[in-house]
């Protein structure tokens, strides 16, 4: 039952994922459709492999049990596996990697696989487990890498993080990991099947949440690995001058902070260089030589905004709330506010509020 329960739940995410347009769990988030469609292509596999190791079920000798279960590994290698390394990288959306590498990884413990079938003859599986090991790590570790860029290119082009959260990121890359790891040496544990069948559910529920959640951003800006990822949109923006880099402050003021632009929710670097009439490479570098991020820049004139309101009310003596305080400051996410906030001021939100003489009300 278990068993035929995680089979359904993958092709009912695996449906919901190709077939509803909008979101379910955050309908105001538009969601990036490639990472939408490789998770369902997963989901979509994780499905099938239910149903080619089904026959092990079914028979009673052991030659036929090892055969449907090398049979169900050797469709692993070629279908499951690449496309869980597609999702992982899909949703990285700093630039577009390539996915080529991953399925070409693959085929020697498939070709290796084969041949056992082929023959008769298992004594390779040692190699393969040893190979798929070695895969696992140098995945890992160039995942970490990679997610580890993509969070500085966050921190760079954006000032709202909400939904884009690393930590969840590494969480995904951690499951699909160990499980492979307990998929590929686990086996002769009597709790095997139910212990993978319960981390498949977990996994399954992680990637549709996660992938529900994940706001889009600016796709056209995407390039491939090893070129600069700003460089299509930039194509078409003005070329930056001596004279634009001395003025910039100036521009930034007028354009920014004058008409507080700030306050716009996910504006983004891209948007802001396009309003002040530079592109975003090199507005990026001047932030660089500030000795700040965009990120950085962004929030400081959103939590000195929070702070002006704040002391505006107390001063009028209006009820107020830090929630909405931090709403009208460009904040759609309190716990982006919070954190940014306890990042600036060093102390937190509440605390803060605590601290001053004229305080009239709580969080």
């Amino acid at each position: 039952m278990l068993y035929a329960a995680v089979a359904m739940m993958s092709l009912m995410s695996c449906c919901y994922l190709l077939l509803r347009r909008g979101n379910a769990f955050a309908p105001h988030i538009t969601t990036p459709a490639r990472a939408r469609r490789w998770t369902a292509a997963f989901l979509a596999s994780v499905t099938m492999g239910h149903l080619w190791y089904l026959p092990a079920a079914y028979y009673t000798s052991q030659e036929m049990i090892r055969l449907s279960v090398f049979v169900g590994a050797f469709l692993d290698f070629i279908v499951v596996f690449p496309l869980a390394i597609f999702v992982m990288l899909t949703m990285l959306q700093d630039r577009r990697r390539p996915l080529w590498p991953y399925p070409l990884l693959m085929t020697p413990p498939a070709i290796a696989l084969a041949w056992c079938l082929v023959n008769d003859n298992y004594a390779p599986v040692s190699y393969i487990y040893a190979y798929l090991l070695l895969f696992g790590i140098v995945i890992l570790i160039y995942m970490v890498r990679a997610i580890w860029q993509y969070e500085h290119w966050l921190r760079d082009n954006y000032a709202d993080l909400e939904h884009k959260e690393m930590w969840f990121s590494f969480l995904v890359l951690a499951g699909i990991l160990l499980l492979l790891g307990y998929y590929v040496f686990g086996t002769g544990n009597p709790a095997y099947e139910y212990i993978v069948q319960c981390c498949d559910f977990i996994l399954i529920g992680s990637l549709l949440w996660r992938v529900e959640t994940l706001s889009e951003l600016h796709p056209q800006a995407l390039s491939s690995e090893g070129s600069d990822p700003a460089e299509p949109e930039d194509m078409d923006e003005p070329e930056a001058s001596e004279a634009t880099h001395s003025d910039i402050s100036q521009l930034l003021q007028e354009h920014c902070i004058d008409t507080q632009l700030y306050l716009q929710n996910d504006l983004s670097l891209a948007q802001l260089a396009k309003v002040i009439g530079t592109n975003r490479l090199y507005l990026s570098q001047y932030f660089s030589s500030q000795g700040m991020t965009y990120n950085t820049y962004i929030n400081d004139l959103r939590i000195s905004h929070f702070i002006s309101l704040y002391h505006e009310a107390v001063a009028a003596r209006r009820n107020f709330t830090a929630n909405k305080l931090a709403n009208k400051s460009g904040y759609r996410s309190y716990s982006t506010f919070s954190m940014a906030f306890k990042q600036r001021m060093g102390v937190s939100v509440t605390a803060w509020m605590a601290s001053q003489p004229d305080n009239i009300t709580s969080e």
